[in-house]
Order: structure tokens, then C-alpha cells, then sequence
């Protein structure tokens, strides 16, 4: 069986990433060309490091590489199921037995599209205009609301209240979206960090048997690698230095799109022995967690709102440590990487391997806050 299931997986990729690259790099330049007539432009001030106006927009391109691949699909997996023949001529047999059931999930998708659809928009407006934080958090909490109750997600955490799930589940959606919105502050940075995380988490997927099937987990797996694409697309235009920023409009969906993929995943194995493999998504998201965690601690600590806008993100303290821009997003990528290896390794340990990877991920947290405090306390 085991070489059945690895059959697809180069083809999963092909249709996934390639495309979505493809239509978000073009996609995302005609942006970059045409951002000034359509008012979609970040001008510098004294909370940005950018000196000089850049477009804003690039989320556009990472959304439409997402929605074109999975609009081509939906219609080329409607047309092979409903002409057998075509399946039989074009695929192999091994490609062919997953139609059925992506078929079947073809609904669903469309409605997590239309809930990132709506978030993409709500930060383009956002880019373009400036919307105030209240409606801007209201919004993201009815979108999660709907796309929980109206998909029946459930956060993973072995807690037997559904209610509770739930809510914790909107609460995750509604954090990642700001986590990767906070994380945005420097090129290459947000749509790197993302794109760390889409591959590894892919890679868990694909080798991970979904519970009830024994498969991999090619559905969510697909939704990965499609946004993986689409911010590989973007990056090619967000590189140091950047011709265009990915804007609320890019941090929203990116974030929702995450958030979502690690709701769907299923991280024990068939036999359930890897409970512990649930942790799996703070190990992969332990660096956009910790930046928002701590930016919104020291906004507090110095009493202004948490959603006040400033220059103290973790990117901006490794430069103040005396990195240039480049260093640091090179760290928090590294340190990204890391924490994600981390992950890959929880559905294949016991409790104990669990218990060490875990701690390893803390350690190197701990590490970084420690490394900070002594450079603030160089500082006085």
C-alpha cells in the first residue's frame, strides 16, 4: 500500500504549486504596475522602516492563485467523475480512486473560499481606505463564527464539550489572522514565515495517515500547497527589495487559510497512538504566536492599546539588537524552520520523544526572550 499512496503525491504538487505560482506571480506584478490609479499604496511614517511608497496588493495575488487553482480543479474533477472514461484515459488508477471523494468535498471548499474571500476584501478595504479596529476584529469574529459552526470545526484538543471546542476554535482562526497581519512588518517576512509553515505542515500531511482512511491526507494537504504557491508567486515580487506588499488584504487570507488547514488535519495516526502529535500546530506556529503574544504584552505593559500599530515586533527588536533587516527575517525564518522540524517529528515519537520536542520549542522561545532582555538591559 505504501507505494499506492506515494504515487500521487508528485502530482498533488504539480497541480497545486506550480499554478498557483504562476497565476499569483503575474497577477501579483500587474498589481505592483498599476497599484498607484488604484489608490493602493503604503506611504512611509514614523511607524514603518520602508522610506519610500509601496504598492500594496500583493494579498490579491496570493488569494487568486489559491481561488484559480481550486476553481480549475472543482470543474476538472466535476467533468472526470461524470465521464469515467476520461478518468480512465488521462489518470492512472492510483490518481483516479481520490475523485470521488474530493468530489465530494467540493462544497466545502467553495464555502472556506468565500469566508477567506470575504476576509481578503475586508483588508482590502482596510489597505485602501483604513477601517477603524473594532468593525475590522468584528468582521474577522463573524467569518469565524460562520465558517466553525457552518463547516462543524472542532479544534483537535481531546476536550469532550463541543461548545468549548468551538469556541476555541473561532478563537484560533481569529488569532492566526492577526498573528500573520502583526508578522507583516518587514519584506519577505509574513510571506516566508507562511510559506515555511504551508511546506511543513504539507509535508506532515502527506505522510501522515488521515485516522478513518489510512490515506494521506491529500485534501488539506492540497490547500497547503496551493497557498504555498501563491506565496511563492508573491514573494518573487516581496524580495528585498520589495516592489509591492501583500497589505491586510494578503495577512488576512493567509492567516484564515492556515488557520483553517490545521483545523482540518488530523495529527494521530490510525491507531490513535500519537495523541500528542495535536501539538503539532503551536509547534509550527510558535514563532507568529510568540510575536503577537509578546508585541501585545509590551503594548499593554506600557499602557496603549493592543492593537495600537508600532515598531516593536519581534523583527524590529533583532534589529535594534543590531541585525540588519536581512539577519532578521533570515533568523525568524531559521527559527520557523526549527520549531516546524519539531512538528514533523510528533506523530512518529512516543509521550517522552513528545515531551522533549516540545520542550526543545520552548527552550528556543525562552532562548530568544532571554537574548532580547539582555540586549534591553545593554541598552540602559
Amino acid at each position: 500500500m505504501g507505494a499506492r499512496m506515494n504515487e500521487p503525491l508528485w502530482g498533488v504538487f504539480l497541480v497545486t504549486v506550480i499554478p498557483a505560482f504562476l497565476v499569483s506571480v503575474f497577477a501579483t506584478g500587474w498589481i505592483a504596475r498599476h497599484a498607484s490609479k488604484l489608490g493602493l499604496l503604503d506611504r512611509p511614517n514614523a511607524r514603518k522602516v520602508h522610506t519610500t511608497p509601496i504598492p500594496l496588493g500583493g494579498g490579491i495575488g496570493i488569494w487568486l492563485g489559491v481561488v484559480v487553482v481550486f476553481a480549475v480543479g472543482s470543474l476538472t474533477t466535476w467533468m472526470l467523475v461524470s465521464n469515467s472514461d476520461w478518468a480512465k484515459t488521462f489518470l492512472p488508477e492510483s490518481v483516479s480512486i481520490y475523485l470521488p471523494g474530493l468530489l465530494s468535498r467540493i462544497g466545502s471548499i467553495w464555502l472556506l473560499i468565500a469566508g477567506g474571500t470575504v476576509l481578503m476584501m475586508l483588508g482590502l478595504l482596510d489597505d485602501r481606505f483604513g477601517l477603524d479596529w473594532k468593525l475590522r476584529l468584528a468582521v474577522e469574529i463573524g467569518v469565524a463564527i460562520a465558517i466553525v459552526y457552518g463547516q462543524h470545526l472542532q479544534l483537535t484538543a481531546y476536550i469532550d464539550a463541543p461548545w468549548l471546542t468551538s469556541i476555541l476554535s473561532v478563537l484560533w482562526i481569529v488569532m492566526l489572522i492577526n498573528s500573520f497581519n502583526m508578522l507583516d512588518n518587514m519584506d519577505a517576512l509574513s510571506g516566508g514565515v507562511a510559506s515555511i509553515i504551508c511546506a511543513m505542515l504539507s509535508v506532515m500531511l502527506l505522510s501522515t495517515p488521515e485516522s478513518s482512511m489510512g490515506q494521506p491526507q491529500l485534501f488539506v494537504a492540497a490547500m497547503m500547497l496551493t497557498l504555498l504557491g501563491g506565496l511563492l508567486g508573491f514573494l518573487k515580487h516581496n524580495w528585498p527589495p520589495a516592489k509591492i506588499f501583500m497589505g491586510d488584504a494578503g495577512s488576512y487570507f493567509v492567516g484564515y487559510w492556515i488557520a483553517i488547514g490545521t483545523l482540518l488535519s488530523t495529527y494521530p495516526d490510525a491507531r490513535g497512538a500519537t495523541p500528542h502529535a495535536v501539538l503539532a500546530p503551536l509547534c509550527l506556529l510558535a514563532i507568529p504566536l510568540y510575536d503577537m503574544v509578546s508585541v501585545i504584552w509590551i503594548r499593554l505593559r506600557e499602557g496603549r492599546s493592543p492593537f495600537q500599530a508600532d515598531k516593536k515586533h519581534f523583527s524590529h527588536r533583532l534589529v535594534e539588537m543590531g541585525m540588519t533587516k536581512t539577519q532578521a527575517v533570515a533568523t525568524i525564518y531559521l527559527a520557523t524552520l526549527t520549531c516546524s522540524l519539531g512538528a514533523l517529528i510528533l506523530p512518529r515519537t512516543d509521550m517522552i520523544g513528545a515531551g522533549i520536542v516540545v520542550s526543545i520549542v520552548l527552550a528556543m522561545l525562552s532562548l530568544i526572550a532571554v537574548l532580547e532582555s539582555l540586549t534591553r538591559g545593554t541598552d540602559r
